[in-house]
C-alpha cells in the first residue's frame, strides 16, 4: 500500500472544472492554507493538453506545501508526471484495479470509487487499494444524477476493511459531523469549499473536525 493510513484523514480538496490555470492554483493555495494535505486534481472538461499543464502545476504547488497531489480518471497521466497517486472509478483502468496497482508501485496512494457497492469495496480492498470512496451521500450539483450512498454504509465498509473511508457527494460544514460520525475517514469536497468566499477559512473549519 502506498500511503501511511494516518496521513489519509481529514479534508481531502478535490479541484473544481476551472479552465484558467491561474485561478485554480490561486484556489488549491488558499486550501493548502488552510491546512489541506491531499488535493485530488479532477477536470472533466479540460482537454488533455491542458489537463496536463494544470496536473504539473499543482504537482509543484501541492509539494511545495507539504501536500500530496493524486490524480483524478487518469492512471496514464499519474504515472507520467510521478503524481502521488491516482483515483480511480469503475472503468477508469483497462486492467483492473490489480493492474493499477501494480503500474503504481508500492509507495503511491491509490484509492478507488465504490460507488455504494460493497463487492466494488471487497474487490479494491484486496487488490491493494489504499482507501475506499463511497457516494454520492446528498445531492450534488457536481454529479446531479450521482447514484446516492446511504451514511450506514459508511460505517459497514469501516468494519468490514481494514482502509480508511473517503466520503464524497454533497458535503458540507452543516452534514459533515454526521458524516465522519457515520464512519468517514476523509470528507471529499469540491463545491462547499472551492465555492465559498474565503477557502482558507472553510478549509480550516473542515480540518477542526479530525482534531
Amino acid at each position: 500500500m502506498g500511503a501511511d493510513l494516518n496521513q489519509l484523514r481529514g479534508l481531502y480538496a478535490v479541484t473544481p472544472d476551472e479552465e484558467q490555470t491561474p485561478r485554480l492554483l490561486s484556489m488549491v493555495a488558499a486550501a493548502l492554507e488552510g491546512g489541506v494535505r491531499l488535493v485530488q486534481y479532477r477536470n472533466k472538461h479540460a482537454a488533455p493538453p491542458l489537463r496536463r499543464s494544470q496536473a504539473v502545476a499543482l504537482l509543484r504547488l501541492c509539494h511545495d506545501s507539504g501536500a500530496r497531489l493524486i490524480i483524478n480518471d487518469d492512471l496514464a497521466l499519474a504515472l507520467e508526471l510521478d503524481a502521488d497517486g491516482a483515483h480511480l472509478g469503475r472503468d477508469d483502468t483497462p486492467g483492473g484495479i490489480v493492474a493499477a496497482r501494480a503500474a503504481l508501485g508500492p509507495e503511491k496512494i491509490l484509492g478507488i470509487s465504490c460507488y455504494a457497492d460493497l463487492a466494488l469495496a471487497a474487490a479494491a480492498a484486496s487488490a491493494g487499494a489504499d482507501y475506499l470512496a463511497f457516494g454520492s451521500l446528498f445531492a450534488s450539483a457536481t454529479k446531479p444524477g450521482a447514484m446516492r450512498a446511504p451514511l450506514a454504509l459508511l460505517g459497514e465498509a469501516r468494519r468490514r476493511y481494514a482502509l480508511p473511508i473517503a466520503a464524497i457527494g454533497g458535503i458540507t460544514l452543516d452534514n459533515a459531523s454526521s458524516v465522519i460520525d457515520a464512519g468517514a475517514d476523509m470528507l471529499a469536497v469540491i463545491s462547499d469549499l472551492f465555492d465559498s468566499t474565503g477557502i482558507t477559512a472553510r478549509a480550516r473549519e473542515y480540518q477542526q473536525f479530525f482534531i
